[in-house]
Protein backbone atom coordinates (compact mmCIF):
# COMPACT_ATOMS: atom_id res chain seq x y z
CA UNK A 1 0.00 0.00 0.00
CA UNK A 2 1.46 3.39 -1.05
CA UNK A 3 -0.48 6.37 -1.04
CA UNK A 4 0.37 9.80 -0.99
CA UNK A 5 -1.58 12.10 0.81
CA UNK A 6 -1.79 16.09 -0.04
CA UNK A 7 -2.74 19.17 1.63
CA UNK A 8 -3.51 17.70 5.04
CA UNK A 9 -3.53 19.61 8.32
CA UNK A 10 -2.29 16.87 10.65
CA UNK A 11 -4.37 17.09 14.19
CA UNK A 12 -3.18 15.97 17.53
CA UNK A 13 -4.43 16.70 21.14
CA UNK A 14 -3.26 19.76 21.24
CA UNK A 15 -2.58 21.58 17.97
CA UNK A 16 -3.55 21.88 14.21
CA UNK A 17 -0.54 22.11 11.49
CA UNK A 18 -1.14 24.24 8.39
CA UNK A 19 -2.05 21.89 5.14
CA UNK A 20 1.25 19.64 4.34
CA UNK A 21 1.72 15.98 2.06
CA UNK A 22 2.15 12.67 3.52
CA UNK A 23 3.65 10.07 1.65
CA UNK A 24 3.26 5.99 3.25
CA UNK A 25 4.95 3.59 1.47
CA UNK A 26 3.90 -0.57 2.52
CA UNK A 27 1.75 1.06 5.23
CA UNK A 28 4.51 3.29 7.45
CA UNK A 29 5.17 7.34 6.38
CA UNK A 30 8.30 7.80 4.44
CA UNK A 31 7.77 11.78 4.23
CA UNK A 32 6.30 14.31 5.49
CA UNK A 33 6.39 17.87 4.19
CA UNK A 34 5.27 20.63 1.57
CA UNK A 35 5.02 19.61 -2.22
CA UNK A 36 6.39 15.82 -2.04
CA UNK A 37 6.48 14.70 -5.56
CA UNK A 38 4.61 12.25 -6.83
CA UNK A 39 5.47 8.73 -7.06
CA UNK A 40 4.79 6.86 -9.86
CA UNK A 41 3.44 3.75 -7.90
CA UNK A 42 1.65 5.71 -5.19
CA UNK A 43 -1.85 6.59 -5.17
CA UNK A 44 -2.74 10.34 -4.47
CA UNK A 45 -5.38 11.73 -2.78
CA UNK A 46 -5.67 15.27 -2.54
CA UNK A 47 -7.41 15.71 0.45
CA UNK A 48 -7.40 20.24 0.60
CA UNK A 49 -9.08 21.20 3.65
CA UNK A 50 -9.14 17.86 5.57
CA UNK A 51 -6.88 16.96 8.28
CA UNK A 52 -5.56 13.31 9.28
CA UNK A 53 -4.80 12.60 13.07
CA UNK A 54 -3.54 9.44 14.70
CA UNK A 55 -6.07 6.82 14.49
CA UNK A 56 -9.10 6.81 16.99
CA UNK A 57 -10.39 4.22 19.14
CA UNK A 58 -13.71 3.59 20.78
CA UNK A 59 -14.60 1.77 24.01
CA UNK A 60 -17.88 -0.37 24.33
CA UNK A 61 -19.37 -0.94 20.75
CA UNK A 62 -21.13 -3.92 20.53
CA UNK A 63 -19.83 -6.75 17.83
CA UNK A 64 -22.69 -9.27 18.91
CA UNK A 65 -19.96 -12.09 17.73
CA UNK A 66 -20.21 -14.86 18.63
CA UNK A 67 -23.41 -16.21 18.73
CA UNK A 68 -25.89 -12.96 17.16
CA UNK A 69 -24.25 -12.59 14.18
CA UNK A 70 -27.87 -12.06 12.47
CA UNK A 71 -27.25 -8.30 14.31
CA UNK A 72 -23.87 -7.99 14.13
CA UNK A 73 -20.57 -9.94 13.55
CA UNK A 74 -17.06 -8.70 13.66
CA UNK A 75 -16.19 -7.91 10.10
CA UNK A 76 -19.36 -5.96 9.49
CA UNK A 77 -18.89 -3.92 12.77
CA UNK A 78 -15.11 -2.78 11.43
CA UNK A 79 -17.05 -1.61 8.18
CA UNK A 80 -18.97 0.37 10.48
CA UNK A 81 -15.86 1.51 12.46
CA UNK A 82 -13.83 2.08 9.45
CA UNK A 83 -16.66 4.24 7.70
CA UNK A 84 -16.98 6.41 11.39
CA UNK A 85 -13.13 7.16 11.43
CA UNK A 86 -12.01 4.46 13.65
CA UNK A 87 -8.59 2.50 13.53
CA UNK A 88 -9.83 0.69 17.18
CA UNK A 89 -12.57 -0.82 19.05
CA UNK A 90 -12.42 -2.49 22.63
CA UNK A 91 -15.54 -4.66 22.49
CA UNK A 92 -17.60 -5.01 24.99
CA UNK A 93 -18.61 -8.62 26.15
CA UNK A 94 -22.22 -9.42 25.64
CA UNK A 95 -22.25 -12.14 23.50
CA UNK A 96 -23.45 -15.52 23.27
CA UNK A 97 -21.01 -17.47 24.35
CA UNK A 98 -20.04 -13.99 26.72
CA UNK A 99 -16.49 -12.94 25.93
CA UNK A 100 -15.78 -14.71 29.50
CA UNK A 101 -12.67 -17.24 29.42
CA UNK A 102 -9.50 -17.22 27.00
CA UNK A 103 -11.10 -19.04 24.65
CA UNK A 104 -13.12 -16.23 23.65
CA UNK A 105 -10.62 -13.83 23.73
CA UNK A 106 -8.51 -15.39 21.23
CA UNK A 107 -11.49 -16.18 19.11
CA UNK A 108 -12.06 -12.27 18.33
CA UNK A 109 -8.16 -11.40 18.48
CA UNK A 110 -7.82 -14.15 15.81
CA UNK A 111 -10.62 -13.57 13.81
CA UNK A 112 -10.20 -9.77 13.14
CA UNK A 113 -5.92 -9.85 13.15
CA UNK A 114 -5.95 -8.70 9.65
CA UNK A 115 -8.21 -6.16 9.47
CA UNK A 116 -7.56 -2.78 9.04
CA UNK A 117 -9.71 -1.97 12.66
CA UNK A 118 -8.36 -3.14 15.60
CA UNK A 119 -10.43 -5.09 18.27
CA UNK A 120 -9.56 -5.24 21.44
CA UNK A 121 -11.69 -7.75 23.56
CA UNK A 122 -12.89 -6.63 26.94
CA UNK A 123 -13.42 -9.71 28.89
CA UNK A 124 -16.35 -9.82 31.06
CA UNK A 125 -16.32 -9.37 34.79
CA UNK A 126 -18.45 -12.42 35.64
CA UNK A 127 -18.93 -15.82 34.27
CA UNK A 128 -21.63 -15.10 31.22
CA UNK A 129 -21.74 -11.47 32.36
CA UNK A 130 -24.17 -12.87 34.83
CA UNK A 131 -23.16 -10.94 37.93
CA UNK A 132 -22.77 -13.96 40.47
CA UNK A 133 -19.20 -15.44 40.38
CA UNK A 134 -15.86 -13.71 39.12
CA UNK A 135 -14.81 -14.79 35.39
CA UNK A 136 -11.27 -15.94 34.51
CA UNK A 137 -9.77 -12.66 34.53
CA UNK A 138 -6.27 -13.86 35.22
CA UNK A 139 -6.50 -16.34 32.05
CA UNK A 140 -8.06 -13.96 29.78
CA UNK A 141 -5.20 -11.31 30.69
CA UNK A 142 -2.97 -13.15 29.82
CA UNK A 143 -4.40 -13.94 26.39
CA UNK A 144 -5.01 -10.35 25.07
CA UNK A 145 -8.38 -8.43 27.28
CA UNK A 146 -7.70 -4.90 27.57
CA UNK A 147 -9.93 -4.52 30.43
CA UNK A 148 -12.82 -6.12 32.16
CA UNK A 149 -16.33 -5.36 32.20
CA UNK A 150 -19.87 -7.00 32.17
CA UNK A 151 -20.72 -4.44 29.73
CA UNK A 152 -24.55 -3.53 28.99
CA UNK A 153 -24.95 -5.90 31.83
CA UNK A 154 -23.63 -3.24 34.87
CA UNK A 155 -22.81 -5.54 38.08
CA UNK A 156 -25.46 -4.90 40.73
CA UNK A 157 -23.88 -6.97 43.41
CA UNK A 158 -21.32 -4.63 45.44
CA UNK A 159 -19.32 -7.33 46.50
CA UNK A 160 -18.51 -8.59 43.11
CA UNK A 161 -17.35 -5.30 41.43
CA UNK A 162 -15.14 -5.10 45.10
CA UNK A 163 -13.55 -8.46 44.31
CA UNK A 164 -13.14 -7.63 40.43
CA UNK A 165 -11.50 -4.23 41.12
CA UNK A 166 -8.80 -6.21 44.02
CA UNK A 167 -8.45 -8.51 42.00
CA UNK A 168 -6.89 -7.00 39.05
CA UNK A 169 -4.73 -5.05 40.95
CA UNK A 170 -1.96 -7.65 40.40
CA UNK A 171 -1.77 -7.01 36.98
CA UNK A 172 -2.75 -3.07 37.05
CA UNK A 173 -6.12 -4.10 35.43
CA UNK A 174 -9.02 -1.78 34.31
CA UNK A 175 -12.74 -2.19 35.54
CA UNK A 176 -15.48 -0.93 33.29
CA UNK A 177 -19.15 -0.45 35.06
CA UNK A 178 -21.89 1.32 33.11
CA UNK A 179 -23.98 2.95 36.09
CA UNK A 180 -27.56 1.58 36.05
CA UNK A 181 -29.35 0.16 38.99
CA UNK A 182 -32.12 -1.98 37.79
CA UNK A 183 -34.07 -2.09 40.80
CA UNK A 184 -34.20 1.84 41.00
CA UNK A 185 -34.90 1.48 37.25
CA UNK A 186 -37.45 -1.04 36.99
CA UNK A 187 -39.27 -1.02 34.13
CA UNK A 188 -38.48 2.64 32.81
CA UNK A 189 -38.73 3.60 29.02
CA UNK A 190 -36.83 7.29 29.01
CA UNK A 191 -35.57 9.89 30.97
CA UNK A 192 -37.83 10.75 34.01
CA UNK A 193 -39.37 14.23 33.84
CA UNK A 194 -42.09 16.49 31.75
CA UNK A 195 -41.13 14.59 28.23
CA UNK A 196 -42.03 11.33 29.79
CA UNK A 197 -45.20 12.07 31.99
CA UNK A 198 -46.62 14.04 28.37
CA UNK A 199 -45.69 10.50 26.57
CA UNK A 200 -47.54 8.50 28.99
CA UNK A 201 -44.57 6.34 29.38
CA UNK A 202 -42.57 5.04 32.29
CA UNK A 203 -39.70 7.46 33.68
CA UNK A 204 -36.23 5.60 34.24
CA UNK A 205 -35.06 8.05 37.37
CA UNK A 206 -31.89 9.71 37.23
CA UNK A 207 -31.40 8.36 40.87
CA UNK A 208 -31.12 4.64 38.92
CA UNK A 209 -27.68 5.77 37.64
CA UNK A 210 -26.13 8.55 40.45
CA UNK A 211 -26.57 5.77 43.26
CA UNK A 212 -24.39 3.19 41.41
CA UNK A 213 -22.01 5.85 40.73
CA UNK A 214 -22.09 6.76 44.31
CA UNK A 215 -21.63 2.98 44.92
CA UNK A 216 -18.99 1.90 42.76
CA UNK A 217 -17.04 5.51 43.98
CA UNK A 218 -16.79 4.48 47.60
CA UNK A 219 -15.74 0.80 46.38
CA UNK A 220 -12.95 2.67 44.91
CA UNK A 221 -12.35 4.43 47.39
CA UNK A 222 -11.77 1.26 49.53
CA UNK A 223 -9.80 -0.98 46.87
CA UNK A 224 -8.05 1.79 45.27
CA UNK A 225 -7.55 -0.35 41.55
CA UNK A 226 -8.34 1.49 38.50
CA UNK A 227 -12.42 1.81 37.62
CA UNK A 228 -13.67 3.35 34.46
CA UNK A 229 -17.76 4.72 34.61
CA UNK A 230 -18.61 4.07 31.59
CA UNK A 231 -21.66 6.36 29.64
CA UNK A 232 -23.12 8.96 32.30
CA UNK A 233 -25.89 10.66 31.71
CA UNK A 234 -27.05 13.18 34.99
CA UNK A 235 -25.81 16.17 36.11
CA UNK A 236 -24.84 15.06 39.32
CA UNK A 237 -23.07 12.06 38.45
CA UNK A 238 -20.95 14.43 36.75
CA UNK A 239 -20.68 16.05 39.80
CA UNK A 240 -19.91 13.09 41.57
CA UNK A 241 -16.84 12.06 39.51
CA UNK A 242 -15.30 15.79 39.34
CA UNK A 243 -15.42 15.34 43.35
CA UNK A 244 -14.11 12.38 43.29
CA UNK A 245 -11.21 13.22 40.92
CA UNK A 246 -10.17 16.66 42.70
CA UNK A 247 -10.06 13.91 45.88
CA UNK A 248 -7.28 11.77 43.89
CA UNK A 249 -9.48 8.76 43.10
CA UNK A 250 -8.09 6.68 40.01
CA UNK A 251 -11.43 7.25 38.44
CA UNK A 252 -12.40 8.01 34.58
CA UNK A 253 -15.39 8.39 32.82
CA UNK A 254 -17.21 8.57 29.31
CA UNK A 255 -20.41 10.00 27.81
CA UNK A 256 -22.20 8.47 24.76
CA UNK A 257 -22.70 11.05 21.87
CA UNK A 258 -26.09 10.79 21.62
CA UNK A 259 -26.45 12.20 25.43
CA UNK A 260 -24.64 15.41 24.29
CA UNK A 261 -26.81 16.14 20.90
CA UNK A 262 -29.87 15.34 22.15
CA UNK A 263 -32.41 15.80 25.06
CA UNK A 264 -35.52 13.70 26.39
CA UNK A 265 -37.83 16.25 24.39
CA UNK A 266 -35.77 14.85 21.37
CA UNK A 267 -38.83 12.15 21.69
CA UNK A 268 -41.31 14.15 21.91
CA UNK A 269 -40.59 16.58 19.29
CA UNK A 270 -40.18 13.29 17.39
CA UNK A 271 -43.59 12.32 18.14
CA UNK A 272 -45.86 15.00 17.73
CA UNK A 273 -43.66 15.59 14.40
CA UNK A 274 -44.51 12.22 12.94
CA UNK A 275 -47.58 11.13 14.93
CA UNK A 276 -45.28 7.97 16.36
CA UNK A 277 -43.11 7.54 19.25
CA UNK A 278 -39.73 6.49 17.09
CA UNK A 279 -38.25 3.64 18.73
CA UNK A 280 -34.56 4.34 17.82
CA UNK A 281 -34.51 7.02 20.00
CA UNK A 282 -34.62 4.43 22.64
CA UNK A 283 -31.34 4.14 24.56
CA UNK A 284 -29.41 3.22 27.59
CA UNK A 285 -28.45 5.61 29.46
CA UNK A 286 -31.52 7.34 28.02
CA UNK A 287 -31.67 10.85 26.94
CA UNK A 288 -31.84 13.33 29.63
CA UNK A 289 -32.73 16.75 30.40
CA UNK A 290 -31.73 19.92 28.78
CA UNK A 291 -29.38 20.65 32.73
CA UNK A 292 -28.22 17.13 32.21
CA UNK A 293 -27.08 17.81 28.54
CA UNK A 294 -25.49 20.92 30.01
CA UNK A 295 -23.74 19.88 32.82
CA UNK A 296 -22.11 16.97 30.12
CA UNK A 297 -21.03 19.03 28.05
CA UNK A 298 -19.31 21.03 31.13
CA UNK A 299 -17.69 18.05 32.44
CA UNK A 300 -16.17 17.25 29.11
CA UNK A 301 -14.27 20.35 28.38
CA UNK A 302 -13.41 20.35 32.20
CA UNK A 303 -11.93 17.21 32.01
CA UNK A 304 -14.52 15.84 34.19
CA UNK A 305 -15.32 13.35 31.29
CA UNK A 306 -12.37 11.55 29.79
CA UNK A 307 -13.77 10.99 26.47
CA UNK A 308 -16.71 10.14 24.12
CA UNK A 309 -18.18 6.65 23.05
CA UNK A 310 -20.30 5.62 20.55
CA UNK A 311 -22.46 3.44 22.44
CA UNK A 312 -22.74 1.56 19.57
CA UNK A 313 -25.46 -0.94 20.13
CA UNK A 314 -27.05 -3.02 16.94
CA UNK A 315 -30.21 -4.61 16.70
CA UNK A 316 -32.35 -6.51 13.72
CA UNK A 317 -35.33 -5.39 12.69
CA UNK A 318 -37.18 -7.29 14.94
CA UNK A 319 -36.28 -6.17 18.31
CA UNK A 320 -36.29 -2.27 17.40
CA UNK A 321 -39.35 -1.93 14.38
CA UNK A 322 -42.14 -2.17 18.11
CA UNK A 323 -44.06 0.49 19.88
CA UNK A 324 -41.44 2.16 22.00
CA UNK A 325 -42.24 0.33 25.50
CA UNK A 326 -41.20 -3.29 23.91
CA UNK A 327 -38.76 -2.21 21.43
CA UNK A 328 -34.65 -3.04 22.99
CA UNK A 329 -33.11 -0.20 24.07
CA UNK A 330 -30.11 1.22 22.01
CA UNK A 331 -29.03 2.46 18.80
CA UNK A 332 -25.76 2.14 16.47
CA UNK A 333 -23.78 4.93 16.62
CA UNK A 334 -20.27 4.37 14.93
CA UNK A 335 -20.91 5.72 11.59
CA UNK A 336 -21.97 8.54 13.15
CA UNK A 337 -20.27 9.98 16.19
CA UNK A 338 -17.77 12.44 14.60
CA UNK A 339 -20.46 14.12 12.45
CA UNK A 340 -22.48 14.47 15.72
CA UNK A 341 -19.67 15.91 17.15
CA UNK A 342 -18.77 18.16 15.13
CA UNK A 343 -22.23 19.73 14.42
CA UNK A 344 -23.41 19.82 17.92
CA UNK A 345 -20.17 19.95 20.39
CA UNK A 346 -18.20 22.86 17.66
CA UNK A 347 -19.15 26.08 20.21
CA UNK A 348 -17.60 24.06 23.42
CA UNK A 349 -14.58 22.21 21.87
CA UNK A 350 -11.97 22.91 19.11
CA UNK A 351 -11.04 20.34 16.63
CA UNK A 352 -7.72 18.95 18.39
CA UNK A 353 -9.88 18.73 21.04
CA UNK A 354 -12.69 16.81 19.51
CA UNK A 355 -10.08 14.71 18.40
CA UNK A 356 -8.52 14.71 22.08
CA UNK A 357 -12.29 13.60 22.75
CA UNK A 358 -13.57 11.47 20.19
CA UNK A 359 -10.71 8.94 20.12
CA UNK A 360 -7.16 9.41 21.88
CA UNK A 361 -8.38 9.92 25.58
CA UNK A 362 -9.83 6.87 25.45
CA UNK A 363 -6.34 4.99 24.15
CA UNK A 364 -4.68 6.60 27.31
CA UNK A 365 -7.48 5.03 29.46
CA UNK A 366 -6.82 2.14 28.42
CA UNK A 367 -3.04 2.48 29.00
CA UNK A 368 -2.29 1.97 25.03
CA UNK A 369 -0.20 4.39 23.02
CA UNK A 370 -1.53 7.26 21.19
CA UNK A 371 -0.26 6.58 17.26
CA UNK A 372 2.82 8.93 16.16
CA UNK A 373 2.49 10.57 12.91
CA UNK A 374 6.29 10.77 12.31
CA UNK A 375 8.25 9.99 9.44
CA UNK A 376 9.54 6.00 10.41
CA UNK A 377 6.17 5.27 12.18
CA UNK A 378 3.60 2.80 10.70
CA UNK A 379 0.51 4.46 9.74
CA UNK A 380 -2.48 5.01 11.72
CA UNK A 381 -4.25 7.73 10.94
CA UNK A 382 -8.02 8.71 11.06
CA UNK A 383 -8.78 11.34 7.79
CA UNK A 384 -11.50 14.04 7.95
CA UNK A 385 -13.03 16.94 6.82
CA UNK A 386 -14.66 19.13 9.66
CA UNK A 387 -16.45 21.69 7.66
CA UNK A 388 -17.74 19.28 4.83
CA UNK A 389 -21.47 19.68 4.58
CA UNK A 390 -23.61 16.37 4.29
CA UNK A 391 -26.74 14.03 4.70
CA UNK A 392 -26.66 10.66 6.07
CA UNK A 393 -29.11 8.14 4.51
CA UNK A 394 -29.07 4.81 4.93
CA UNK A 395 -26.66 4.04 1.91
CA UNK A 396 -24.20 5.56 4.39
CA UNK A 397 -24.69 2.46 6.82
CA UNK A 398 -21.93 0.25 6.94
CA UNK A 399 -23.66 -1.88 10.08
CA UNK A 400 -25.97 -5.13 9.19
CA UNK A 401 -28.05 -3.17 11.67
CA UNK A 402 -30.01 0.49 10.80
CA UNK A 403 -31.48 0.87 14.24
CA UNK A 404 -30.76 4.81 13.93
CA UNK A 405 -33.36 7.96 14.45
CA UNK A 406 -30.96 9.88 12.08
CA UNK A 407 -31.29 9.06 8.32
CA UNK A 408 -31.94 11.68 6.59
CA UNK A 409 -30.16 14.36 9.13
CA UNK A 410 -27.72 17.09 8.06
CA UNK A 411 -24.30 17.28 9.54
CA UNK A 412 -21.06 19.08 9.61
CA UNK A 413 -18.05 17.12 9.57
CA UNK A 414 -17.63 14.23 7.57
CA UNK A 415 -14.71 10.92 7.90
CA UNK A 416 -13.08 10.24 4.44
CA UNK A 417 -11.10 7.34 5.36
CA UNK A 418 -8.56 5.28 7.86
CA UNK A 419 -5.31 4.14 6.90
CA UNK A 420 -4.24 1.18 9.05
CA UNK A 421 -2.03 -1.79 9.31
CA UNK A 422 -1.29 -1.13 5.13
CA UNK A 423 -4.54 -1.00 4.17
CA UNK A 424 -6.86 1.80 3.34
CA UNK A 425 -10.05 2.39 3.65
CA UNK A 426 -11.63 5.44 1.45
CA UNK A 427 -15.14 6.74 2.14
CA UNK A 428 -14.94 9.36 -0.64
Amino acid sequence: MNLLLKNVRLVTATEQTDPQDILIRGGRIEAIGSNLPAAEDAEIWDLAGACASPGWLDVGAQTADPGYEHREDLHSVIRAAAAGGYTALASFPNTEPAVHSKSEILYVLNKTGGEPVAVYPIGAVSSGCLGKDLAELFDMHHAGAIAFSDGQKSVQDAGLLLRAIQYVQAFNGLIINLPHHQTIAGAGQMHEGVASTMLGLKGLPALAEELMVQRDLSLLEYANGRLHLHLLSTARSVELVRTAKKAGLPVTASVAIANLCFTDHTILGDASAQGAFESNWKVLPPLRSAADVAALIEGLVDGTIDFIATNHTPWHDEAKNLEFPYAEFGMIGLETAFALACTYLRTYLSVPQLVEKLGLASRRVLGLPVPGIAVGNRADLTLFDPNHAWTFTAQHIASKAKNTPLVGQNFRGKVLGIVHRGQVVRNF
